[in-house]
């Protein structure tokens, strides 16, 4: 018999990972419509600040990887995204490096995420991704977006992070929306420093979780989650396991609406 966190998980148990990443350019407005197209209604997005305070999408820390950057910026300009104001950002090609057929998606703001989710009724797990240097600043200034674009909504996004500070600056800024402490490891102290941040839930590698683990948290208050969920016999493993939540990129494999979820 497993433990039982305090409240019911308030989100759908499975959730797509930056929108429909892999069939579709990770992070953008195209991502989460794949992943809705494949009946999600959560997703999880990593989120960063441009020079000028702007809340973005963007899972790394430069820019390379993801848009056109090199191209339109060229080689002699920083390749951080954090140091470009969002008037250069939003300009950038971050759709063409997945595929053709994606060619001038763009970066989208944490406002145009926030407005297509209330829009359709549908979920968000922010991942609060610092440049590095600003985390507490940057968890701050999510917070406060978040408060003020689901002001009113019944379920709130769930703000999340591997970073203390970012967590911190989080729930300084606005106490009332949900948190998850994300884990890679499970270092001295996991269970305590969740709890100390008020956290309502841990999201953890999925090699993390076992009986003892999912006990500790649930027993806790905490519900578990766990990333990032690709294969079927790991998803079963999870789910007997007792999690309330996994994150997948496989969003053309895993039902949503399947009996285990």
């Amino acid at each position: 018999m497993h433990a039982v966190a305090t409240h019911s998980w308030p989100y759908p148990r499975w959730i797509a990972h930056r929108g429909a990443g892999q069939l579709a350019p990770e992070n953008t407005l195209a991502a989460f419509r794949r992943g809705a197209s494949h009946g999600y209604r959560m997703f999880e997005c990593d989120v960063k600040l441009s020079a000028d305070g702007i809340p973005f999408l963007l899972h790394d820390a430069t820019l390379q990887r993801t848009t056109n950057a090199v191209k339109a910026l060229g080689r002699g300009l920083s390749a951080v995204a954090g140091d470009h104001p969002w008037s250069t950002l939003s300009l950038l090609d971050a759709g063409s490096w997945h595929s053709a057929s994606f060619t001038g998606e763009t970066l989208p703001t944490l406002e145009a995420i926030a407005s297509y989710c209330r829009h359709n009724n549908f979920h968000l797990n922010i991942e609060i991704k610092a440049t590095p240097g600003t985390e507490r600043h940057t968890g701050e200034v999510v917070a406060r977006h978040a408060a003020r674009l689901w002001h009113g909504a019944a379920v709130p996004p769930l703000l999340s992070s591997f970073d203390v500070d970012s967590l911190e600056g989080a729930h300084h800024a606005q106490p009332e929306l949900p948190r998850g402490l994300l884990l890679e490891h499970l270092w001295s102290g996991w269970l305590e420093t969740a709890l100390n941040l008020d956290c309502s839930a841990v999201i953890a590698d999925q090699s993390l979780w076992d009986g003892a683990s999912v006990t500790q948290a649930h027993s806790a208050g905490l519900h578990c989650a766990s990333y990032t969920v690709n294969a079927e016999d790991d998803a079963q493993r999870l789910w007997a396991l007792g999690l309330d939540a996994l994150i997948t990129d496989r969003v053309d494999t895993f039902n949503p609406a399947s009996p285990c979820a």
